[in-house]
């Protein structure tokens, strides 16, 4: 038995996720980038909103400002491109735009997804890819720099599965670009 108060957690905040979402809306309206609805699509998750369906990420405070920043640049998807070269052990790619408010999004999402795989917090987990990804996060070495139109991505590994794992993220994320939401929500198949 422990003593009271060592094993509790502090009392959730209710209208954390709301000021989250708040804060993301008024940043994108700030910038002046169309943005999607910052809570997801009607007809899937907690009421009816998409996502915030009590799974994995729930206690993940960036979590709701990464879904947005994501829906942001899909939304803008034509205003990027991207190169993608693969490497013996992993990939090279240039994400690049020529809007300066969307390539701040970019630069932005880009470090914030390095964050999470150096930190094992994991995204989009029901994509069989993105779980298989996460799973080898502590294999992945990622190097970012940002240029003057976007981000030069490194990203490597000395395993072999996660070398193909690493390239396989790159040629989905590719297709997120050139597809949008259609392909976000198919699942990808782990090579």
């Amino acid at each position: 038995m422990s003593k009271a108060g060592t094993d509790q957690k502090p009392p959730r905040n209710p209208h954390r996720r709301s000021f989250l979402g708040s804060l993301v809306a008024g940043i994108l309206a700030f910038t002046g980038i169309p943005n999607a609805d910052a809570r997801g699509p009607k007809g899937r998750g907690m009421r009816g909103r998409g996502g915030a369906g009590g799974g994995p990420g729930q206690s993940d405070p960036t979590m709701q400002v990464d879904q947005a920043t994501i829906r942001t640049l899909l939304s803008n998807r034509n205003q990027i491109r991207r190169q993608v070269k693969l490497l013996p052990n992993g990939v090279e790619t240039i994400t690049e735009t020529d809007n300066p408010q969307l390539r701040a999004v970019l630069v932005q999402h880009v470090l914030s997804m390095k964050l999470r795989v150096e930190q094992t917090r994991p995204i989009h987990l029901r994509d069989a890819l993105f779980a298989a990804l996460f799973r080898n996060a502590n294999k992945i070495a990622m190097r970012v720099a940002p240029t003057s139109k976007g981000v030069h991505v490194i990203e490597t590994s000395n395993d072999p599965l996660t070398v193909k794992l690493i390239q396989a993220h790159a040629s989905v994320v590719s297709l997120f670009i050139k597809n949008g939401p259609i392909e976000v929500r198919k699942n990808h198949l782990v090579p």
